[in-house]
């Protein structure tokens, strides 16, 4: 029987994704949100009816209303779905529900869980494996982060952030690191670990962990699982391993070794030492699935990457843009290394922090992976769903940055971002935006308005 279900916030790549499965399965589906966006766009084409703001009346005639923990207690929604009594559910908790009827793969992790689920995601579509899938990002080579597939196989991501995770008891569990991260809500080391050794302990029996052993923190709960462990890793100590790593120009190439043994060479369309991990959590899952390692190699060689997982924006007047979601320190470490293969004059850095709260506790750690740059550019902090904390300002950030002796970074407000820009790029450059928030329209903005001078240039 069809239901009605509602998602409030449903803009956001995570609820859009679990939106387009219940309206893939044929049922009726209302969503809000505060602003448009290519998710809403994707979704009313497939037949939703969204709200450009939060009413109690959007609910009306809501058989389940759907939300997500960025959705504050008080939305009018949510308070009319409780005083009506209309069942509510987290999205995680309709996502699990959805899993039930297939076998579960899921990624988590505090960093590559997008990447990660998006290469198994393409190497089972390219096996004909016809899976359903649920990325927390707009996968290139198929332009949406959602499939409903007939095949017996569910791909997810799962989001720790807010211990939503442990909704899940998957057949397949792939853990790629563990980090100091949504710390406003673990608070310390202990409760992100415990929560990590639940999810372990949730892991189907007669399932499999894939883990990467290069994680330090996540060996030692490893060995608490109830089922068997494949560790990926550079190191000849996982089970999965990689040889003749090379770096190039926007790509990477290694050898897979198996036990000891060689099992071929590959080429993955995407930079970096972190997407090669990536790229062998892929690996092991689909050698666990019984896949051949040429639909495997293949795969690998066609995958594209995702929206804004180092995102190649365009190349103008000799100034490569490109764009980043990285929001964290360890990931923006590896975004800049990652940079840096591409051999440019100067990596100029655009930075969004994204929350006060990430911003106030790894304040530190900020200025250490963003000294990787070559210029770089602070701005204002992107709240999201936080309210402002006293004394945490990108100003902050960027004195400390200046006091570690860094005198190439400077704050430039967000609406003045594309001038200052504008003043500062040279040809040879690349201009990199990092960030969670709004960020990637300026690499957007500069695209354009360089197009707008070349043009103007040639035909004057």
């Amino acid at each position: 029987m069809n239901k009605h279900y509602h998602f409030i916030g449903v803009g956001g790549i995570g609820m859009g994704a679990i939106a387009l499965l219940v309206l893939a399965k044929g049922h009726h589906v209302t969503g809000s949100d505060l602003k448009n966006s290519q998710m809403i766009k994707s979704l009313k084409k497939q037949g939703a009816k969204i709200f450009l703001d939060h009413d109690a009346k959007n609910i009306s005639g809501a058989d389940c209303v759907v939300f997500s923990s960025a959705v504050k207690e008080d939305n009018p929604e949510l308070s009319a779905a409780r005083t009506a009594q209309i069942p509510i559910m987290q999205r995680a908790q309709l996502l699990a529900q959805l899993m039930e009827d297939q076998i579960g793969i899921t990624v988590a992790g505090a960093h590559g869980k997008t990447t990660t689920s998006s290469i198994i995601s393409f190497i089972l579509l390219q096996a004909g494996l016809n899976p359903t899938t649920a990325v927390g990002g707009i996968i290139r080579n198929t332009d949406t982060n959602a499939i409903l597939g007939d095949g017996q196989y569910f791909v997810s991501e799962v989001d720790e952030s807010d211990g939503s995770f442990l909704y899940f008891k998957p057949k397949y569990s792939i853990i790629t690191n563990i980090d100091f991260e949504h710390v406003d809500y673990y608070k310390n080391w202990d409760n992100i670990l415990q929560a990590y050794r639940q999810f372990i302990g949730q892991t189907n029996p007669e399932g499999q962990i894939i883990a990467c052993g290069e994680d330090e923190k996540l060996l030692p709960l490893l060995a608490e699982s109830p089922c068997s462990v494949f560790k990926y890793g550079f190191g000849g100590k996982n089970d999965l391993s990689v040889r003749n790593v090379a770096l190039g120009e926007g790509f990477s190439e290694f050898d897979c070794w198996l036990k000891g043994e060689k099992i071929g060479a590959t080429r993955l369309n995407v930079p970096g030492e972190h997407n090669v991990l990536n790229a062998l959590a892929g690996v092991a899952l689909a050698i666990s699935l019984g896949i051949d390692f040429d639909v495997i190699r293949q795969a690998l060689d066609e995958y594209q990457g995702v929206q804004r997982r180092f995102q190649m924006k365009g190349t103008v007047n000799d100034v490569c843009i490109v764009d980043d979601y990285g929001h964290h320190p360890t990931e923006i470490i590896a975004t800049l290394k990652a940079a840096r293969t591409l051999n440019r004059k100067r990596i100029v850095t655009v930075f969004q922090p994204h929350r006060y709260s990430r911003t106030k506790f790894l304040m530190d750690q900020f200025v250490e992976s963003l000294r990787l740059s070559d210029e770089l550019i602070v701005t204002d902090i992107y709240a999201a769903s936080e309210q402002v904390i006293e004394g945490v300002t990108a100003q902050v950030l960027l004195e400390k940055l200046q006091q570690s002796g860094f005198v190439e970074a400077q704050y430039v407000s967000r609406k003045n971002l594309l001038s200052r820009l504008r003043q500062m790029v040279q040809p040879g450059d690349l201009v990199i935006t990092l960030g969670a928030g709004d960020i990637v329209q300026v690499g957007e903005e500069l695209c354009q308005s360089l197009e707008a001078e070349k043009i103007s240039a040639n035909g004057s």
